[in-house]
């Protein structure tokens, strides 16, 4: 049934891959909700959106609960990251430029879409793509990789992605961040270095996740060749033509911009309350 939801007649192709590092990560999720508010209304083919965004820590709503979270932003922003607060579930992500991030987004209106069957259709779409690499994917959580999650998806025991899903408005978005090069270990202890400085071994009611950075790594550092972000986008782009499917070039539309604005205002101020209005100037 997931390869039922990758054989889209159509997919609409919308590339902000290298947007560079004025795109704000806070845009990408403003971006998604437009879009599946599109497709939710019938106004749009379904959608594949790449992304990258420079430099970002992406926190869930949980992270900002950490008793000492103030400590923890501010180490984050002297390591030179921006931190946004994301509008779906999960916890902490690192984003760079050796990370690209793909949305794949749905109507629900003929048919729900269970949230397994999202998940699973990110998990075909992302072993047909990597079959060519020789690679062996598996899904399943990756105990001590950051934000677990039942579709962490790794090689040899080893994370080098994590799905989660937004729905909007009879739009379905499925979202994956890849690490496709540079270092899986690094970026983990930057995470971990975040809790250490925001639990300093409190008790909290939420259970946060103990960081082991050797079990993450780049799809570069796991398949033994450096791979860029434009390689995987055709491999990306081939997968998907491979089921079937007709892609086309596309930017947002008019109306798709009123939309997104609205949904930009509301994340914004959805940040400037998680992180107490401390954004700096710009931010």
């Amino acid at each position: 049934m997931s390869h039922e939801l990758l054989r889209q007649p159509k997919w609409r192709v919308i590339d902000q891959s290298h947007f560079g590092p004025l795109f704000d990560a806070k845009q990408s999720f403003a971006i998604d909700d437009a879009l599946c508010t599109a497709v939710g209304a019938g106004q749009s083919d379904a959608v594949v959106r790449t992304w990258v965004h420079e430099n970002t820590v992406v926190l869930g709503a949980a992270d900002t609960k950490l008793p000492y979270i103030d400590e923890a932003i501010s180490f984050l922003r002297q390591e030179g990251y921006r931190v946004v607060v994301r509008n779906s579930g999960g916890l902490a992500v690192v984003l760079d430029s050796g990370v690209l991030n793909i949305s794949l987004i749905f109507p629900e209106t003929k048919n729900t879409i269970a949230i397994e069957q999202g998940y699973e259709a990110m998990y075909a779409l992302m072993a047909a793509m990597l079959a060519s690499y020789g690679a062996r994917v598996e899904a399943g959580e990756v105990v001590g990789s950051y934000c677990p999650g039942s579709y962490d998806l790794s090689i040899g025991g080893k994370k080098f992605a994590g799905i989660s899903q937004r729905r909007v408005r009879g739009g379905v978005a499925v979202q994956i961040y890849l690490c496709v090069n540079g270092s899986g270990a690094a970026r983990a202890e930057l995470i971990r270095r975040f809790y250490e400085l925001g639990r300093q071994g409190e008790k909290t009611k939420f259970a946060y996740p103990d960081v082991v950075p050797a079990v993450m790594a780049s799809l570069s550092e796991l398949l033994g060749c450096e791979l860029s972000i434009d390689e995987l986008l055709v491999a990306l782009w081939r997968t998907l033509q491979s089921f079937g499917g007709e892609l086309y070039s596309s930017a947002l539309e008019n109306g798709e911009w009123n939309w997104y604005e609205q949904y930009w205002a509301r994340i914004v101020e959805r940040n400037e309350t998680a992180l107490k209005g401390e954004l700096p100037a710009g931010e």
